[in-house]
């Protein structure tokens, strides 16, 4: 991983988040991921190396790589991507470094990025254990124009409760629930009472690994917003998001 920052073998990949009903009108939404090239070249998927990465105190150092590659990204494509709207991931350790919030607004200054392009995720886990700099952390880009989203809404113990403290935008719901609300009715109500907190809250909902039509289906009948996950879109390289979305429509015409 240290090399791989040295070396700069990092690539952002990203993936839709779309309404769960009437997807026509709205902005792009996506969620950017990091997949690292080893020394052959080959993709190593994050789940492959983050956990490493917190364990080792890498992960300020990966976060600041994907926030300035992002903003440098969004900049020189702000023609075609004026109003989408972007997803960051940022670990705790990044949260309770002392420099990082100034890194972003430092970086949102040198690159124009307008805020109101970028939603910040962070998870509850993190949030719970650092609440009081979470809560400032908002506040600060929040005033700026960021969005927030808290990742992974309803694995910890106190996530009602603490939920009040926190100014987010969104909640994802945790995919493990989300994966089997077809056949388990268990699953299902963590993800109708995530669901209902959210919206009493005035907070969007996101729905994680939505696998297939099934489980979007379920999620239209509890009135979950917004989804996410393989039956959505694949992940796939930043780049190819922007190539496709600046294609010429007589070429787009064309291939089709």
């Amino acid at each position: 991983i240290g090399k791989a920052l040295e070396q700069d073998r990092f690539q952002l990949y990203c993936q839709k988040i779309v309404p769960v009903v009437d997807s026509k009108h709205s902005a792009p939404h996506y969620e950017l991921l990091i997949h690292l090239l080893d020394e052959e070249g080959k993709i190593i998927p994050p789940l492959a190396f983050i956990p490493a990465a917190e364990r080792y105190n890498l992960m300020t150092s990966i976060d600041r790589w994907v926030v300035r590659s992002a903003f440098e990204t969004f900049s020189a494509n702000a023609g075609i991507a004026s109003d989408w709207l972007f997803s960051i991931n940022l670990s705790g350790q990044s949260l309770s470094e002392e420099g990082f919030l100034k890194f972003v607004i430092d970086t949102f200054d040198k690159s124009g990025v307008a805020p109101d392009q970028v939603c910040f995720e962070i998870t509850e886990t993190t949030a719970m254990v650092n609440l009081t700099r979470a809560t400032q952390f908002i506040a600060v880009l929040k005033g700026m124009g960021c969005r927030f989203s808290l990742d992974d809404f309803g694995t910890g113990l106190s996530s009602f409760g603490y939920l009040k403290a926190l100014n987010v935008d969104y909640l994802k719901i945790d995919g493990s629930f989300v994966r089997h609300i077809v056949s388990d009715p268990v699953n299902r109500a963590v993800v109708e009472a995530a669901n209902q907190i959210g919206h009493a809250m005035g907070i969007k909902t996101v729905a994680e690994f939505v696998e297939n039509n099934e489980i979007m289906e379920i999620l239209r009948q509890i009135g979950v917003d917004y989804a996410q996950g393989y039956g959505v879109e694949k992940p796939h390289p930043l780049n190819d998001l922007f190539s496709e979305a600046d294609r010429p429509m007589v070429q787009k015409s064309a291939g089709m």
